[in-house]
């Protein structure tokens, strides 16, 4: 038995309880988690937004240890440190074999549909996004494990399997950031720090974060940005103001997933740049754009799943910036706290209070 946040219900309170977590089967691993990132993808998941069985164990940005293999897996082994891979490519449906897009492979959430465990009371659990990382140990398949190089934190290591890969795939792989450019990120949460980070990695010149909370300015310019703009139906207006002639900026990023703030990145890009969507916004959120400004602004929209990255390749590339300096994972967190204040960090999401918060095991 080990202890875990259980979703009992779609928009029921976590309870943390004991479940029945099997030994590892074939092409299975069991990991023992050092720590995992409360994600808001989680809260989108325990509030219906993102469809997800239950009662679940939510819970997808995490790291930790191998604690034992199932038959048939190869090159893990137990006490080998680890991060959790959410969306784990299978390498052979048409947009892994014929694309080389494995950041949409149909079938790298196939776990979640599939009990893992069970309750106390002998119900079939399910695992969040395949993970189930809120909870001191969890057995997920071998695709969604991968090696943690060394040389970075465990704990932190678990920012590499979310916030960090998406933020970094955001800017260098959707939007293609270019050095000398200018960027504005909407949404100064772990993922909208990450974006920060990222853009100053890629050399934009000028780097404007944008949130409902004034109180984030400190922790979007240690990030990288070089401007703040409080988020108001006039901040689109005040992002193009700081960018040379008032044109708007090269590149914005938004990392909210609402109508309103994807409206206001697209209105704040200049003519001809690029707006790439990260945040996921619910089936009924609707954007409106005329055809005449399409035309006019000839501006670029895509949307962005997992930073359009593959965590095999990106993750070993991530560690070596970690390593060198040039990224800092430590930076995303703004609280630490226990499994039992799981309940508590979503509430501090929907308030939108902090960046990341990293439940320690």
């Amino acid at each position: 038995m080990v202890r875990a946040a259980v979703l009992p219900a779609v928009s029921a309170p976590l309870e943390i309880t004991s479940i029945d977590l099997p030994d590892p089967g074939p092409g299975q691993v069991r990991v023992r988690l050092a720590a995992a990132g409360v994600c808001h993808s989680d809260l989108s998941l325990a509030g219906g937004t993102l469809r997800q069985p239950v009662p679940a164990v939510l819970g997808h940005e995490g790291a930790g240890t191998v604690v034992a293999v199932g038959e048939g897996v190869a090159g893990l082994a137990p006490g080998e440190r680890v991060v959790l891979n959410w969306a784990p490519n299978c390498g052979a449906c048409h947009f892994c074999a014929r694309l080389g897009e494995p950041w949409l492979c149909v079938r790298a959430n196939e776990a979640t549909t599939a009990p893992y465990a069970r309750t106390a009371g002998g119900d079939a659990l399910y695992p969040g996004l395949s993970v189930a990382a809120f909870a001191e140990e969890t057995v997920v398949p071998h695709r969604a494990v991968l090696p943690l190089p060394d040389g970075v934190p465990l704990q932190d290591a678990a920012l590499l399997g979310c916030a960090m890969l998406t933020g970094y795939g955001a800017v260098l792989h959707s939007a293609r950031v270019r050095p000398g450019e200018s960027v504005a990120v909407y949404g100064v949460g772990g993922v909208g720090l990450a974006t920060l980070q990222a853009a100053r990695l890629a050399g934009a010149e000028r780097v404007v974060a944008v949130d409902v909370s004034r109180e984030k300015e400190g922790l979007a310019r240690a990030a990288g940005a070089t401007d703040f703009v409080p988020a108001t139906d006039k901040s689109a207006k005040a992002v193009r103001a700081l960018t040379e002639g008032g044109h708007g900026v090269d590149v914005a990023l938004e990392c909210v997933g609402r109508a309103e703030t994807i409206r206001a990145a697209w209105d704040s890009t200049r003519r001809g740049g690029r707006t790439t969507v990260v945040g996921i916004g619910g089936k009924d959120e609707r954007v409106s754009f005329s055809a005449l400004e399409i035309f006019h602004f000839a501006r670029e929209l895509r949307g962005c799943v997992y930073g359009d990255s593959d965590p095999a390749r990106d993750v070993p590339v991530l560690a070596e910036h970690v390593r060198e300096g040039r990224l800092d994972l430590g930076a995303l967190v703004t609280e630490r706290v226990g499994l039992e204040e799981v309940g508590a960090a979503f509430d501090a999401m929907r308030a939108g209070r902090g960046g990341r918060t990293l439940v320690v095991f």
